[in-house]
């Protein structure tokens, strides 16, 4: 697995937005929002209910498109007509809590799934799925059991296993940023250990991610920097480094009263 990449001076973001506003009707979701992730930083985004989390993250996925005056540079070039097809050609892969994962197909199924490789006379490269999932398992997902083989069914295994599932697709099929929504809802204390530790794995790749969620407890520990939201707008960006956990909480509960970091 490749070393960690650290941003060289002067290489500008994997993705970047200026000025994102994003109307719906009279609603205003986001106001003049800039973000940025650089490569192989993890990201934290956070922010309560109405807040623009998803919004912005559509936007990031190419669902819309901001608002007059927004702007969206991948690798430092400007991006017009931005689309999920544009986005996903870029390299831009979604991990979405519900894992989007086929649970009554095998492993290797699931790994492939849209994207199969073919022999020489059409017919699908099942031996070839069957061993890079192999590979993948034992190198991106750390399983080495002889009982966790690339024909178990998804539906065996634990959720946090399912998450490292597609999470290896997405590296697999050379993701240049994987958008984690909310990947450890629902999971046990365990399974969410074993989640963030395939979080940590993108970076090690060299890859980049924004991780959204709710719990605090989780992104703090895997993120790089954290971007607060709050009624559309950026109410605080840090770097991990520089903020303590009970210092983030402390901010947290300032927006949550008052709509500012102070």
């Amino acid at each position: 697995m490749a070393e960690p990449a650290t941003p060289s001076a002067g290489e500008p973001p994997v993705i970047e937005l200026r000025n994102a506003s994003k109307t719906f009707g009279e609603v205003r979701a986001l106001s003049g929002v800039d973000f940025l992730v650089n490569r192989g930083e993890i990201v934290g985004l956070l922010g309560d209910n109405g807040s623009g989390k998803s919004t912005l993250v559509k936007l990031v996925m190419g669902f819309y498109q901001p608002d007059a005056g927004g702007e969206i540079y991948f690798h430092g070039e400007r991006i017009d007509n931005w689309s999920v097809a544009r986005a996903r050609s870029l390299g831009i892969e979604t991990v979405y809590q519900e894992r989007a994962l086929c649970e009554k197909q095998p492993i290797w199924r699931n790994m492939f799934m849209g994207r199969e490789p073919h022999t020489r006379w059409g017919l699908l490269d099942v031996k070839h799925m069957r061993e890079e999932s192999a590979r993948l398992m034992s190198e991106h997902m750390g399983f080495t059991s002889a009982a966790v083989h690339p024909d178990n069914v998804v539906a065996t295994m634990s959720g946090g296993e399912k998450q490292g599932v597609a999470i290896t697709r997405a590296l697999y099929f050379e993701a240049e940023l994987v958008i984690l929504d909310e990947p450890t809802m629902g999971l046990s204390l365990t399974e969410t250990r074993k989640t963030l530790d395939f979080i940590r794995n993108i970076k090690k790749a060299g890859k980049s991610a924004i991780f959204i969620d709710h719990n605090i407890f989780n992104v703090y520990p895997v993120v790089d920097r954290l971007y607060v939201l709050d009624r559309g707008k950026v109410a605080g960006v840090y770097a991990r480094s520089e903020i303590t956990m009970d210092e983030l909480i402390d901010r947290l509960y300032r927006v949550a009263r008052t709509g500012s970091m102070g």
